[in-house]
């Protein structure tokens, strides 16, 4: 009998584990499940040095380096803070310089948003190494010092030359129009021009009126006598633009009637409206790059309001001359630089001008006329040869791709500032990121 109940049978066992199971079953669904979930209440400290944020190799450790290599005596300048005088400490032009170079190479172009990436990303707060920053301390920091990005620029290619990376034999150079921050609705007529600059001027007189008030605020009063007196400035600044204009238009029409009013914008005073690569027109600038075609470095950067490249071609070889110290032997350019005057400008320079015929009529373009120059007549000519054809091929592939990173890839795709000065900084912080980004892709030492 023991042993009958002892060992059951087979069927007695298997009905058993099921009912086991069937416990185990109910009481598994009938309870909630255990889980961990998020209790953004709690408050957690966690020490960390800022040097480990980042990895030995990160990219934003080169930008230091490169940074700490350079001669920064024009951003400190300016400072007015002195070892024995009294003031509060400026935030460090090298931090604020590797802050924006980083951002740069990131396609970041607004002060606001690297504001909260110093605050957000490890990268940045590595760079920022705990210094207080804010978007009108970095904001200012890029408008405010032009000769000195120029400068920058011109230490790079210094250091380029030196290791043997540009040798400025063929330089290519093209203008890319960039939508300036100003609304194509912000252009106005002299009329209304003068209309508003009188209203600017009582809201200037009331606003100082204002300021013996008592019920009103000393802070919101100079808030309304600052807002209404830079309003007045603008205008008075687009009044001065407007004149310009009508001499340049005067100018190009020869004595006749201009088709139209000019306007000037109230936004952006220097900005012009231009024709864009989509056919529209918008207001904008025109930067000009030039750049080493062998090495495929920026060597020169300037800005115009102009919507014509005519004329830009002689002033930026000067300037890529006194950059470097070297006049390149030959020059690219597209059509838009390709007047007769400035053939032989260039031509006279002791420069072999590189750029497209226009062709007009049933005429072979190639074929020199009468009244052209010596110069003209050899560009003609040249440029029919297979030869000129071949070496004309390294202008495309060379600062279109140029215009093409800095506008897609970077932060030239629309300038967030206002003014030629200022629109000049982010060309040229621009220029020099380019040409940092392409320095550590070919993987030379950049200090």
């Amino acid at each position: 009998m023991a042993q009958a109940a002892l060992f059951a049978d087979d069927q007695s066992v298997g009905q058993a584990t099921d009912q086991r199971e069937a416990r185990a079953s109910r009481r598994r669904t009938d309870g909630k499940p255990r889980v961990v979930t998020a209790d953004r209440s709690q408050i957690e400290l966690r020490p960390y040095d800022l040097d480990g944020l980042i990895r030995q190799s990160h990219p934003a450790r080169r930008v230091w380096a490169f940074v700490e290599q350079l001669d920064l005596r024009k951003f400190y300048e300016p400072i007015k803070a002195r070892a024995n005088e009294p003031g509060r400490a400026s935030t460090d032009p090298k931090v604020l310089l590797a802050l924006w170079l980083y951002a740069t190479m990131n396609g970041v172009g607004s002060a606001r948003e690297l504001e909260r990436l110093c605050q957000e990303h490890r990268a940045y707060q590595w760079l920022r190494g705990g210094v207080p920053v804010n978007y009108h301390t970095l904001s200012d920091f890029r408008t405010a010092h032009p000769q000195a990005f120029d400068d920058l620029l011109t230490q790079m290619l210094a250091v380029l030359m030196a290791q043997g990376l540009i040798r400025l034999r063929r330089v290519a150079q093209d203008g890319t129009r960039v939508r300036a921050s100003a609304g194509a609705g912000s252009f106005r007529r002299r009329p209304r021009l003068e209309e508003f600059l009188t209203a600017a001027r009582q809201q200037v007189e009331a606003a100082k009126q204002s300021a013996a008030d008592p019920q009103v605020p000393a802070r919101q009063r100079a808030a309304r006598e600052r807002a209404a007196r830079h309003r007045q400035e603008r205008i008075t600044r687009a009044l001065q633009e407007l004149e310009q204009i009508e001499a340049q238009r005067a100018a190009q029409s020869g004595g006749k009637k201009a088709k139209g009013e000019p306007r000037a914008s109230l936004t952006d005073p220097q900005a012009r409206k231009m024709k864009m690569g989509d056919g529209g027109f918008r207001p904008a600038y025109n930067v000009q790059f030039a750049a080493d075609t062998q090495s495929q470095f920026v060597v020169g950067v300037g800005i115009t309001n102009s919507g014509s490249d005519q004329g830009e071609a002689t002033s930026m070889i000067e300037q890529v001359t006194a950059r470097t110290g070297v006049q390149p032997a030959e020059y690219l350019v597209d059509g838009g630089f390709t007047s007769k005057d400035n053939v032989t400008d260039v031509t006279e320079m002791g420069i072999t001008l590189y750029g497209p015929v226009v062709e007009r009529g049933d005429q072979d373009p190639h074929q020199p006329r009468a009244y052209d120059s010596h110069a003209v007549a050899d560009w003609r000519l040249r440029m029919a040869t297979p030869q000129a054809k071949e070496i004309y091929k390294d202008r495309a592939a060379t600062i279109e791709r140029v215009n093409a990173d800095t506008k897609t890839h970077r932060s030239l795709g629309r300038f967030l500032v206002r003014g030629m000065n200022k629109a000049l900084s982010v060309a040229l912080l621009n220029a020099i990121t380019f040409n940092l980004v392409h320095w550590l892709h070919v993987g030379r030492n950049i200090t």
